[in-house]
């Protein structure tokens, strides 16, 4: 593999905010015209969920609220904007 991807990946990071969006947006639509059915993306998100599903039933994982989550992302905010 080429050292291409890790030049454009630098170059992105200096692009502002919206750029990198922009940069963002159009990367993972090029992603979605190679699957154009959709079926690849089906399968892979039916077999993500029954995975988790699966660890869900067997309590591998710890579960979190969804207030637990937004204090939790607002805690990220909080210390990445200082």
């Amino acid at each position: 593999m080429s050292d291409a991807p890790e030049l454009l990946l630098e170059q992105a990071l200096e692009l502002s905010p919206s750029e990198r969006a922009q940069l963002a947006s159009g990367l993972l639509a090029s992603l979605d015209d190679s699957v154009a059915d959709g079926s690849l993306v089906e399968q892979l998100w039916s077999e993500e969920t029954a995975r988790r599903a699966s660890q869900i039933a067997a309590t591998s994982v710890n579960l979190a609220s969804w207030d637990q989550v937004v204090e939790r992302v607002n805690g990220l905010r909080s210390s990445s904007a200082e």
